[in-house]
């Protein structure tokens, strides 16, 4: 696991999922090879599904740029090390 503290860079979650959301962060890097982030996002996704229902989306890596609207209060973009996270539910259309 990458040590260290993460830095939440931009949140509207409440503060218990921001917790959980860093939690699974830190147990899928447990599990996985830190440089598969295919593995850790599908990891986070899974697991957010099953704690708070369907629909949500996860990005793990360390260079990407997205653009995407999410339903208020499922949003969370932090890093850990040189690792960003972002993770979030889309909005119902």
């Amino acid at each position: 696991m990458l040590e260290g503290k993460a830095l939440i860079e931009d949140t509207d979650m409440p503060v218990k999922m921001q917790i959980q959301a860093m939690a699974c962060a830190s147990q899928a890097l447990d599990l996985h090879d830190v440089f598969d982030y295919k593995s850790i996002a599908a990891h986070i996704k899974k697991e957010f599904d099953k704690r708070y229902g369907g629909g949500w989306q996860c990005v793990v890596g360390s260079n990407f740029g997205c653009f995407f609207t999410h339903s208020k209060g499922t949003f969370i973009y932090f890093t850990l090390e040189t690792i960003n996270f972002l993770i979030f539910k889309g909005a119902s259309s």
